[in-house]
């Protein structure tokens, strides 16, 4: 049977680059690649070897990526978005209605299958109702509608309105 510690000092480096990549978070990324290690440990009995090490601690890896985008709360929804903006004075509600525009051009340059993917989510669906009309999987609709998010924030924030 494999040593964990001579797994972890071969691929801990491959697996925190995979994380880097999904993340584009250090911190996030190496919590992860902690947790990879500790399910690992207690996984390592059960591995079958149909595929490789490496292989495997990816598959690690990505799930609890993906369990942490599902249970990433803090993340402001887009309905969150456009309220933060919306205030009493007249000013501020000029600068509303010029991010509320900025988020519609900005999601008007994306594909029509993102586009649909982040309005089901403004309308309220669920990411297993956008799944079934859409014909993505559940986890590809989190990622894109994350994704998606995470980019228009970011381009706000360098416009100087977030």
């Amino acid at each position: 049977m494999l040593k964990i510690e001579n797994l972890y000092r071969q691929y801990k480096q491959d697996v925190f680059y995979y994380l880097m990549g999904l993340t584009h978070n250090p911190t996030l990324s190496e919590d992860l690649l902690s947790e990879t290690f500790l399910k690992a440990i207690h996984a390592l009995p059960r591995f079958k070897e149909n595929s490789s090490i490496k292989t495997w601690l990816f598959g690690i890896a990505r799930n609890l990526w993906l369990q942490h985008l599902r249970g990433f709360k803090a993340q402001v929804e887009y309905d969150d978005l456009l309220e933060i903006y919306i205030t009493e004075s007249m000013e501020d509600r000029l600068i509303a209605k010029e991010t509320i525009f900025r988020i519609h051009e900005l999601l008007s340059t994306k594909d029509e299958r993102t586009r649909n993917i982040v309005n089901m989510r403004i309308d309220g669906f669920s990411y297993s109702e956008i799944s079934e009309k859409i014909g993505v999987s559940e986890s590809s609709a989190r990622v894109i509608d994350f994704r998606v998010k995470k980019w228009i924030q970011s381009k706000l924030e360098m416009e100087g309105l977030h």
